[in-house]
């Protein structure tokens, strides 16, 4: 299988490039990659569909902790730009170009409890879920769409020097079982 892997310099993207490249071809894809693309350029992210692919997935999101009070409503539209409606942008793109039977998988977020600051990407996270699953039903030629909502990734606590989180590659699974099984319109936690 042909799979466009979005974000594939972070440390998600990676492990989920890791996972995934002993078993497809693999395009990478990221910001300062050969293949540069970015969420909030569409014409990057319609380039990445010229060679036809069977499946996309997408680690390049993120919504920083940014405290409430202190929102701009700059920041607010960037973050909405840059999470959630650019992955609904490469959403839209994979679904008129995918090969048939073909999967696209999210990358969205979670906290377990209320953290300072997470409102926003709270609201991103909770708003891709909600378009995962509408998506779903409404999606052509037999193309699937999941999310996948990590917690904290325990590398990226380690270097903060906490402790906690979930493993790495244990989400870097969870990409890889949703590209290669058939489950439309889920959210996947891995823990």
């Amino acid at each position: 299988m042909k799979i466009i892997v979005l974000g594939a310099t972070g440390l998600v993207g990676q492990a989920v490039v890791d996972a995934l490249e002993p078993r497809h071809d693999l395009v990478r894809a990221a910001r300062t990659s050969p293949v540069k693309a970015d969420l909030t350029d569409p014409a990057s992210l319609d380039a990445l569909f010229d060679g036809g692919a069977d499946a996309v997935v997408c680690c390049a999101a993120n919504v920083p902790l940014r405290p409430l009070a202190g929102l701009t409503d700059a920041q607010i539209l960037d973050d909405l730009r840059g999470k959630l409606l650019g992955q609904v942008a490469l959403a839209h793109r994979a679904a008129d170009r995918l090969a048939d039977g073909g999967s696209i998988t999210l990358t969205g977020g979670t906290f377990d409890e209320p953290l300072p600051g997470s409102g926003l990407g709270a609201l991103v996270n909770a708003g891709l879920e909600g378009f995962v699953r509408s998506a779903a039903a409404e999606l052509p030629r037999g193309l699937r769409i999941n999310v996948v909502s990590p917690g904290w990734i325990r590398e990226t606590l380690r270097s903060m020097g906490r402790d906690g989180g979930t493993p790495v590659a244990v989400v870097a699974d969870a990409y890889l079982a949703l590209v290669e099984g058939d489950a439309n319109g889920t959210t996947v936690r891995p823990r």
